[in-house]
């Protein structure tokens, strides 16, 4: 760990997230019907979603300082996101309420641990390049954001505004990170300030070409995508666990063995603990590891936000792992 690290590990920086707000709307089936069907369902429950709002939970939970920026609608779905968010102490003086459209929405089926999304984004797309990048400078005027702090960004908001916002933060000094979910591209001049990409299998072929089916398929991948950043990358691989590249070093990160109940919040919930990890000073490996605890910890139980666990959670739970192998 060099100086600048041990630096941040003594008095952490902030997590600003842009990104989506959504009210999921989650129903469980034994199947996935077909075109025109109608089958019955169960266990329907609705709670806080949007990789976004997630993600910053899931930092927020596993000790970082949070901000987030997004737009919701002024609607009760939108009173109820924003009042969740403050509740896990999440900064939200940067989420705009907009009159004109409506709070975004997801709808979730569940099936044999699986799940399908549709999304209806509403004011998740309202937010343009200027607006977040005055929101990164209100944060800095303010001292809730500065050099050092980490950005984090995915594929749910505008696309132009979200390219926009990535430059403008690592410019100002911040660490950046992309999930393109659902995937996505940047424009070149965007990737080059990228610091770490982190997307999954399915993005991972979206975006470089590759399947990441195995250690040399995975390892060109993230070749590719390093190529594109100039930065570090990083593929989540479900039950394969995950893979890393920074500074030509290749690192694979096997899944923790857990009973999935539902999916929904996995990736955020890595992307939310590695940027809080990231925050705090440790180093990218580390930072990934304990990621890779927290999601598994989290595709245990239901919901999205509600599945995201705590640091002290995953304490308890590697824990009781470390105490079951014994």
């Amino acid at each position: 760990m060099d100086e600048a690290d041990k630096e941040l590990l003594r008095d952490g920086r902030t997590v600003v997230v842009f990104g989506s707000m959504n009210m999921d709307l989650s129903v469980a089936c034994d199947r996935m019907p077909l075109a025109g069907e109608t089958i019955h369902g169960s266990d329907f429950v609705t709670g806080a979603g949007g990789k976004g709002a997630n993600q910053a939970v899931a930092a927020a939970r596993m000790g970082a300082k949070v901000h987030m920026i997004a737009a919701v609608g002024a609607d009760t779905f939108g009173d109820q996101l924003v009042a969740g968010l403050e509740h896990d102490g999440i900064g939200t003086g940067q989420v705009r309420r907009l009159a004109d459209v409506p709070t975004g929405v997801a709808v979730i089926v569940r099936t044999g641990g699986d799940n399908r999304i549709v999304l209806a984004a509403g004011a998740n797309t309202a937010l343009d390049g200027r607006e977040v990048i005055g929101s990164i400078d209100a944060l800095f005027d303010q001292g809730d954001a500065r050099i050092g702090s980490i950005f984090l960004a995915q594929g749910e908001c505008d696309l132009k505004a979200t390219a926009q916002a990535i430059e403008h933060a690592h410019r100002r000094g911040m660490f950046t990170i992309f999930n393109p979910a659902p995937a996505c591209n940047l424009p070149p001049q965007t990737w080059r300030e990228v610091d770490l990409v982190c997307l999954n299998e399915t993005e991972c072929e979206s975006v470089v070409g590759i399947v990441p089916t195995d250690e040399d398929d995975c390892r060109r991948a993230l070749e590719a995508l390093c190529r594109l950043t100039e930065g570090a990358a990083l593929v989540t691989l479900g039950a394969g666990g995950s893979a890393l590249l920074f500074e030509d070093e290749y690192v694979h990160l096997p899944a923790r063995t857990v009973d999935v109940v539902d999916t929904t919040a996995a990736g955020d919930t890595y992307l939310g603990a590695l940027a809080a990890m990231r925050s705090q000073g440790f180093p990218l490996l580390d930072s990934a590891g304990e990621a890779t605890c927290a999601s598994a910890l989290a595709v245990s139980r239901l919901g999205a936000q509600a599945s995201i666990p705590t640091a002290e959670e995953v304490m308890a739970w590697l824990i009781e792992q470390w105490e079951n192998d014994r």
